[in-house]
Order: C-alpha cells, then structure tokens, then sequence
C-alpha cells in the first residue's frame, strides 16, 4: 500500500522537489549579498536618526532583494493553499470519482490502513514541505526583519508578528499546510467529485485564513496596553473635516510590534474628534498646536510586542494542527461509513 501511495503521488512529490530545490539555489545565491548589506549599512547604526537612514540605504541597494522578498511572501501564502487544492482534494476524491475505491476495498488492506497510509504519507510530505519553504524563507529573510526591527523607516516597515507576514514565518506553515491538506481531504470525501472539492477547498481556506489573522489571532494572548502623552509635532498628523471634526494620529512608533489601535483620547478618557477651535481653521500652526497641547491630550497604543512572535507561532500551529486531526479523524469515520 506504501508503494502504490508512493506512485500515485510521485508527481507532486518530484514537482515540490524540483521547486525547493530550485528556490533554494535562488536564495542561496543572493542570501550572501543580503547579508553582506546588513552588515555594511545597518550593523553598526546607533541611534533613531542614524538607523533610519541606514535602513533607508540598505532598502535602496536591496531593491532586487526585497522584490524576491515580497515574492516569497506570495509564495509561502500560496503553499498551504496549493497542497490542500492539489494535494488534499484529489486524495480520496478522485478514487471515489474513477470507482477505483472498490477496487481498493476489496483486496487484503483494509480501509482503515488504506486511509491511514494515504493520510499519514501525504500529509507529512504537506507538512514537511511547508516546514523547509518556511526555514529556508526565514534565513535568506533574517537580516530584512533584522533591519526593520533597527528603526522604523517607512521604506522598510516590516513585523514579523504583524498579521501581513506573521504567515510566512517559524512553523506557522506546517500547521496551514496540515489543516489545507485535511480540509482538502474533507472535502473530497463530502462531494465525492474532484473539481467542485477543489473550489471548495480554496474557499475555505482562504476565508479561514483571513478570519483567524483578523478576529480570532489578536485576542489569543491579551495586547499591553501604553498610555502617553500626545506629541503634536507634524501638521500631517491633523486632518479636519468640512464640519470642524478633527481626527489626529498618534504617530506612535515601536520597530517590529503589531499595533492594534492607536488613538488619541481625552482626559475624561473619549476619542477625541473635536469639534476644531478657531486656531486650527483660520490660524496658524503653531497657533493650533497650542491648542491641542493645552487639552492635555493623550495617545492611547494597545499592541502585540514583538518578543511575542514565538508564543504566537506555538499557539497558531498546535491550533490548527488540533483542526488537521479532527478532520482527518472526520474523514477516517466518514470513509469506514462509505458504501464499496
């Protein structure tokens, strides 16, 4: 039975080969230029000023690199994706699709071990493939989040636990890729028909994965919370509307964190909106910054700090490891109740 799940899936498996074969000599090629960058132009920065301006270089003579850097990203999005929709959906869906499931069922194995091995190999080759696109990402990309964490730059305002990359590192891929794979797999055996389970596999995927960054990562470990006074030193932070609402910025900066909100509040503990005195409408901007310093007003921060990121990658990945098993526990039971 091994063997015969070996030639059913030798395709993809020489085909994710070939692609992190050829993805790693890609970045094994240019991974020292990066490096070699980072040491020459953030390394021995001190100081917010200083560091902003070395990340602003090391963006500028790594322009190439960080296009293979958001490709990368695209691609370790795709991956788990790809394994449920090629991978997990034909798994069970096609033999149920061609009949060849009866031809399956009525030799010596048994269902239970021609589910087991089909899930058991496949999934580990998902999850392994995952793991190492993950790990060789990482290294190549260690000295990009090692810069952006040096001073925030708005050409190199990157977070590793920021919900736009937080995917795309550690071991949060194995765990996408096991449960793409088991709703992939779930879904064949519910629609019986290759093609639709497919749809529905990249359906479900895609709405889980942006649900769970949006609604369900923030609250698995409690944000900190920072209260400071508020700075009013640029006139970008400051917009008014046409009917004197004034909505301001807290131009709060921490290198590397999520932020979660950031607002200006009152004393009285009310986001401020306004409405605008006379000083901001008609006078100048010393004049309503004048203004806004004598309503002693405060900025408000409630973010995820970096240090953070592992408990986060632990917490995703047992999670949806625990959602792989039960689906495939769903499948194992949905399969033994098939009629041959």
């Amino acid at each position: 039975m091994t063997w015969l799940t070996w030639r059913q899936f030798r395709a993809q498996t020489l085909t994710a080969a070939a692609v992190l074969a050829a993805l790693a000599i890609v970045l094994a090629a240019t991974g020292p230029n990066l490096a070699h960058l980072f040491d020459v132009y953030v390394a021995g920065c001190r100081g917010t000023g200083a560091c902003q301006a070395a990340t602003s270089a090391f963006a500028s003579h790594a322009a190439v690199d960080m296009g293979l850097f958001l490709a990368m990203v695209v691609l370790l999005y795709s991956a788990p994706a790809l394994i449920g929709i090629f991978w997990g959906a034909p798994l069970i869906a096609r033999e149920i699709d061609a009949g060849t499931f009866r031809l399956a069922w009525s030799q010596s194995v048994t269902r239970r071990r021609w589910l087991a091995i089909k899930l058991g190999l496949v999934g580990l080759a998902a999850m392994a493939t995952a793991g190492l696109l993950s790990l060789m990402v990482g290294l190549w990309s260690a000295p990009i989040y090692a810069t952006a964490l040096r001073a925030s730059a708005s050409r190199l305002d990157i977070s590793k636990i920021g919900p736009a990359l937080f995917g795309t590192n550690g071991i949060a891929p194995v765990g996408y890729a096991a449960f793409a794979f088991t709703v992939g797999v779930t879904a064949g055996v519910l629609i019986r028909r290759t093609l639709p389970a497919m749809a529905v596999t990249l359906g479900v995927f895609a709405l889980v994965q942006v649900g769970w960054a949006n609604w369900i990562r923030p609250h698995l470990i409690t944000p900190l919370r920072q209260a400071l006074p508020f700075n009013f030193a640029d006139p970008q932070m400051v917009s008014i509307g046409i009917n004197g609402q004034v909505t301001l910025a807290g131009g709060f900066s921490k290198p590397g964190a999520w932020i979660l909100s950031d607002q200006v509040i009152t004393p009285a503990g009310h986001i401020f909106t306004g409405p605008a005195s006379r000083q901001c409408l008609n006078g100048s901007f010393q004049a309503c910054s004048n203004w806004l310093a004598s309503l002693h007003l405060r900025t408000v921060i409630t973010y995820q700090p970096p240090g953070r990121f592992w408990a986060f990658q632990w917490y995703e990945t047992g999670i949806f490891l625990a959602l792989a098993l039960a689906l495939a526990g769903f499948c194992y039971w949905r399969v033994r109740r098939l009629a041959p």
